[in-house]
């Protein structure tokens, strides 16, 4: 049976309904790969152990639904996170899987080609998965008071923005995250586009402020940048005192010599984190 059949069901109905036909038993089974749509016609992804009841959720981002959550790699905190209950929840993300445009080149190449035409693919972005987020909420899948996101890379850079956009996320983890696109070698020469001027995270940092926000870069990123990574935390750091408010900031910075790539032991440092931070905000 198809997520997509029973997408209105949400996700403790198609749990009973799997375990009817034997598909899982419980817990001590492999965690699930479902897929559902939104009633806007959203497509999203589901990854973890079906239960009955709202559970906590942990968006992950990054490019397609399959390539992260069909991966242990870039599922980063979801894979220790589900032991815990939580469902790890991702979209395709802007020039990528069926958010690939005909006529446009893929990947970060689309997002400079949506650029140059000065269009906001983030504000997009977020509308998209925030009405992934009212439909599991509406469902009775997502726990409203634990929603945290996390994204890596260029999903990093998207994890921000959601935090930053939707105040049901209270919790943010980025790996080795994209902070300001003119990095990156696709944006080249584009210092004076106004909508990627815009949306360095840096100038997220207000609205940063309240969330608690989980960081971790290698010491020579070049990729994305080691130190524009640590500018946003510092900005975020800034705008909670400047308004009396103590950071909830935590910053890595470990040595990495491959460059740019997540450094070892982040996904499990991250999951713990996280949980953490929703133990508290729920007592």
């Amino acid at each position: 049976m198809k997520w997509s059949e029973i997408k209105s069901v949400g996700w403790s109905a198609l749990a009973l309904l799997m375990l009817g036909t034997n598909l899982v038993a419980a817990a001590d089974k492999e965690p699930v790969l479902a897929r559902g749509v939104t009633e806007s016609g959203v497509a999203y992804g589901v990854w973890g152990y079906p239960v009955e009841g709202p559970s906590p959720v942990l968006i992950n981002l990054g490019s397609t639904i399959d390539d992260i959550l069909g991966s242990a790699y870039y599922r980063q905190s979801g894979n220790e996170l589900a032991e815990r209950g939580y469902l790890s929840v991702s979209i395709d993300i802007p020039g990528h899987g069926d958010q690939h445009r005909s006529g446009e080149p893929e990947g970060l190449k689309a997002w400079r080609f949506r650029s140059d035409r000065n269009e906001n693919f983030v504000t997009a972005n977020n509308r998209r998965l925030a009405d992934v987020i009212d439909h599991l909420i509406s469902t009775g899948v997502a726990d409203t008071k634990r929603i945290a996101v996390c994204g890596t890379s260029r999903g990093g850079f998207l994890a921000l923005h959601f935090a930053a956009f939707d105040s049901r996320v209270s919790v943010v983890a980025a790996f080795a995250p994209v902070t300001d696109l003119l990095v990156l070698r696709e944006f080249d020469g584009t210092d004076e586009v106004s909508v990627v001027n815009e949306l360095a995270t840096e100038k997220l940092a207000d609205r940063l402020r309240s969330k608690s926000v989980w960081i971790i870069i290698g010491d020579r990123d070049e990729r994305v940048g080691t130190d524009e990574a640590i500018a946003t935390a510092r900005a975020i750091t800034r705008a909670a005192l400047n308004h009396g408010q103590s950071s909830q900031v935590e910053l890595h910075v470990l040595p990495e010599p491959k460059g740019h790539t997540t450094p070892q032991g982040a996904a499990a440092m991250a999951a713990t984190w996280i949980y953490q931070q929703h133990q508290i905000e729920t007592e």
